[in-house]
């Protein structure tokens, strides 16, 4: 842990050699968050309501995505340009080091700029969890907490998958955007309100609706049953397919030599 706090210390002195760039692509990706809250603020200004959801209530979902992206995109930077890494040859000093192959993934690239929108995330919840109703107990601030965390997880598995088909594409696939990105603009709403397609999808398939939709119902004294506010420790078990497809991938690797 120590060593991995050095590399990030590392990390971010060489980001702030050029300070005003640094500072400039931080309010940049501030603003793009602060946009899709001005949506929302737009669509309930106009509609009550989403499926019985407040503004409040859905600034709770959206809140709790963005935090979770951002983390993931923040500290698993390396695995998002992970493609770059096979092509330039990198990924072979990685192989020849004593230290774990993911472990030096992660410490090869953190993205600061990116916790902009973690900010973002903590200036909506300072407004929505005071306005949204709810009861803050032990219970409900656990919820909270493994809804933010776990949620990190899973977004962290979804770019060691994307990581892990640059093995046999030598590009990464696009179509991951989906569940990464597309899932941090889906997920500003509650998974239910897609229909129940998707949101058997987001359960069964890539969990993110068991750190967002049934412990949020929890949190929102929906559903009282206490297995609600465990799912998210549930969605856990989605790391081990991911890390399982990264090893298949390290496994068929072939360097190029250059």
């Amino acid at each position: 842990m120590r060593l991995y706090l050095r590399f990030l210390a590392i990390q971010l002195k060489s980001q702030m050699q050029y300070k005003a760039s640094f500072f400039i692509a931080l309010f940049g990706q501030f603003l793009v968050s602060f946009t899709l809250v001005l949506a929302l603020y737009f669509m309930f200004d106009r509609f009550n309501s989403v499926q019985g959801f407040s503004f409040e209530e859905v600034l709770i979902c959206f809140a709790t995505m963005l935090m979770s992206f951002s983390l993931a995109e923040t500290f698993a930077r390396g695995f998002d340009t992970f493609p770059s890494m096979l092509g330039n040859g990198e990924f072979d000093r990685a192989l020849v080091r004593p230290l774990p192959v993911i472990y030096q993934v992660l410490a090869m690239k953190v993205d600061y700029t990116r916790l902009a929108r973690l900010l973002q995330a903590v200036c909506v919840f300072a407004y929505a969890i005071p306005n949204c109703g709810v009861l803050w107990s032990v219970d409900k601030i656990l919820t909270l907490f493994l809804m933010v965390t776990c949620g990190f997880f899973v977004f962290f598995g979804l770019f060691v998958v994307y990581a892990a088909f640059s093995f046999f594409t030598i590009e990464g696939l696009e179509f991951m955007n989906i569940f990464t990105d597309g899932a941090r603009e889906f997920g500003r709403y509650p998974f239910s309100i897609h229909g129940r397609n998707i949101l058997a999808f987001v359960t069964f398939v890539i969990p993110l609706a068991l750190v967002q939709y049934y412990p949020l119902l929890y949190l929102l004294g929906r559903e009282q049953s206490v297995l609600y506010m465990f799912l998210p420790i549930v969605s856990l078990l989605f790391l081990i397919p991911c890390f399982a497809f990264f090893r298949l991938g390290l496994r068929h690797y072939k360097s190029t030599g250059s």
